[in-house]
């Protein structure tokens, strides 16, 4: 018997939730492991600084008062080497840390320039060794120019942190989402009416990434995700947005039918996409305060949050494929919303 469509996409959506959900869990392995290492290093350099402690002492214990000039020479030209390499030990440690931190990279030549246009905080840049062409020649000089710490590595060792990384790999701090206060301030200082999205279940980091780099280019204030049934913003999401989410406020939230409830407060009207809504989106007057919520690949918004929008819209359908994709749905709805306000 043939697959339904519905089917069909069900079985998709399931297998990338089982994917995103085992990924998560090798990742969550990795750092416990590396955790663990870090342990290690930490217990095992104190053993050493102990060790020297308790030599040293003893080394004065035995001289006392009769150490002679020769002796205080030796002591002298012995602490700046412990110095050294104390400094050393500390530096291969915070090598090796970062080395282990491949879920906040970012990787691709212009995912990384744009990291370097925004001038926010880098810890080191991975390029791959051999013959530059094009692009990264751009990305080195203004590595360099801004002090960043430049490695060259072989292409196996950027394989491993990162697809599709196009010879380079930055190593950044965790991505900072903001409050949802936040994004309405910008609109504020800007003078504008808030224009926010809202995703609810969004599960493939290359739908997200697309998703961020459409609101983006549009002039969206600010993207609201739950913390729980939607992709975090990863290495993925950041190359497939071309870097747009250096520039985007993401708020990450606990509950999303309450942040629904402050934003009403606000005065931001809610509007939800659902197949089954009776009014098409270019009917629907989207001007004023706005937010847009965009469902899941698979089941669009659960049932709670179609509840609490003001009002539903949908896209007409044509054709036998009755569901678009969730980052083409969103760029649809997102630039009628530009059209109505210009």
């Amino acid at each position: 018997m043939r697959e339904s469509y519905r089917d069909k996409r069900s079985r998709q959506a399931r297998i990338s939730r089982e994917k995103a959900n085992n990924n998560e869990d090798r990742r969550k392995k990795q750092r416990r492991e590396d955790e663990r290492r870090q342990d290690e290093r930490r217990i095992e350099d104190r053993r050493k600084i102990d060790r020297r402690g308790a030599e040293r002492a003893e080394f004065d214990r035995r001289i006392g008062e009769r150490r002679s000039i020769t002796d205080r020479r030796f002591i002298e030209r012995r602490l700046p080497e412990d110095r050294r390499q104390n400094a050393e030990d500390r530096r291969q440690n915070r090598d090796q840390s970062d080395e282990n931190s491949y879920d906040d990279i970012v990787a691709g030549r212009n995912a990384v320039l744009e990291l370097l246009k925004s001038e926010k905080d880098i810890n080191k840049i991975y390029v791959e060794r051999g013959e530059k062409h094009g692009s990264i020649n751009e990305i080195i000089a203004k590595a360099k120019e801004t002090r960043i710490v430049l490695v060259e590595v072989d292409k196996s060792k950027l394989d491993q942190m990162a697809e599709n990384h196009q010879g380079i790999v930055a190593v950044v701090p965790p991505f900072n989402y903001c409050e949802i206060e936040d994004i309405l301030d910008d609109a504020r200082s800007k003078n504008e009416d808030p224009f926010i999205l809202i995703l609810d279940g969004i599960e493939d980091p290359h739908n997200f990434g697309s998703i961020i780099r459409t609101a983006e280019t549009a002039g969206i204030h600010g993207i609201i995700i739950p913390k729980r049934r939607n992709v975090a913003v990863n290495s993925t999401v950041t190359k497939v947005s071309t870097g747009a989410t250096t520039y985007m406020k993401i708020a990450r939230v606990n509950n999303l039918n309450e942040t629904i409830r402050k934003l009403k407060e606000s005065g931001v009207w809610i509007i939800g996409t659902d197949g089954n809504a009776d009014t098409l989106y270019y009917n629907q007057d989207l001007k004023g305060p706005l937010a847009i919520i965009i469902g899941s690949e698979g089941y669009g918004m659960s049932k709670l949050v179609k509840e609490n929008s003001d009002l539903l819209i949908k896209i007409p359908m044509k054709g036998n494929i009755t569901s678009l994709n969730a980052s083409v749905s969103a760029g649809i709805v997102i630039y009628e919303a530009v059209k109505q306000r210009m």
